[in-house]
């Protein structure tokens, strides 16, 4: 992992206390543009990924706040992976204030007539698995801190189900927004809150695994990965005793 230099003083209020997340997918889409929003308003971030040049571009992206980040090449399917990852942060760092799970997979052979097996557990792994190993990983810190915001970028797939998802990646999401309501049922009482944003299409490399990739014009009227970090950053800058537990958000 990349160490991140001290904050600027004039960058945060005064007095303020540092803050401190941790971003899985942080190589691309979604995850990239949360880490960048997150930096910008002064957080100390971990970006989690399994590609190293991905991840050091997100840092490049960031400027000169990309000495702030933190990288951390991780396949968080493996769960002896994602603790040795969190381990080594939570060495590093006073807190863990975040957690926004934005790693997510597909494929293009994702129907059920063509669906195998191997590609069902990727997805699956990768969605949701990995989401519940980082979510295992820090929540013992968290509820030490009696504190911390979990943030899951689930999908609409995690509503309804569509053929154009695929039932893997619907599972894998709708797996996602029960592990987002079961924290908050089990954890309200040491601090810790969660939300799911369920966003429609967003215009993210994602795109080219369906099985015919959406022309340029039609991704001009999908969400930007900018617009889901937005919502990211509503609902981590609430008060802390309230929760957005869901949110929908779809082009216009």
């Amino acid at each position: 992992m990349s160490q991140p230099s001290n904050q600027p003083e004039a960058d945060r209020p005064r007095n303020a206390p540092a803050r401190y997340a941790v971003v899985t997918g942080g190589g691309s889409g979604v995850g990239r543009a949360t880490a960048l929003a997150l930096a910008q308003q002064g957080w100390y971030v971990a970006i989690v990924g399994r590609r190293t040049d991905a991840l050091a571009e997100t840092v490049r992206l960031a400027g000169p706040r990309g000495a702030q980040m933190r990288t951390a090449r991780c396949d968080i399917s493996d769960p002896s992976a994602v603790r040795r990852m969190a381990a080594e942060l939570l060495a590093a760092w006073p807190a863990v204030d975040l957690l926004v799970n934005a790693a997510g997979t597909n494929v293009p052979r994702r129907s059920l007539a063509e669906l195998s097996l191997e590609d069902y557990r990727a997805i699956v792994g990768a969605n949701l698995d990995g989401a519940f190993h980082c979510v295992h990983a820090f929540l013992p810190a968290m509820r030490r801190q009696k504190r911390g915001t979990i943030v899951n970028i689930v999908s609409d797939a995690g509503k309804w189900a569509s053929a154009k998802a695929g039932p893997a990646y619907v599972v894998s999401k709708f797996g996602l927004a029960g592990l987002t309501q079961s924290i908050n049922a089990e954890e309200r009482s040491n601090g810790i809150r969660a939300c799911a944003i369920f966003p429609g299409d967003i215009d993210t490399p994602l795109l080219d695994k369906r099985p015919e990739p959406p022309p340029p014009e039609t991704r001009l009227r999908m969400l930007r990965p900018e617009d889901v970090a937005a919502c990211v950053l509503f609902c981590v800058n609430l008060p802390d005793h309230a929760v957005v537990e869901e949110l929908l958000i779809r082009p216009r």
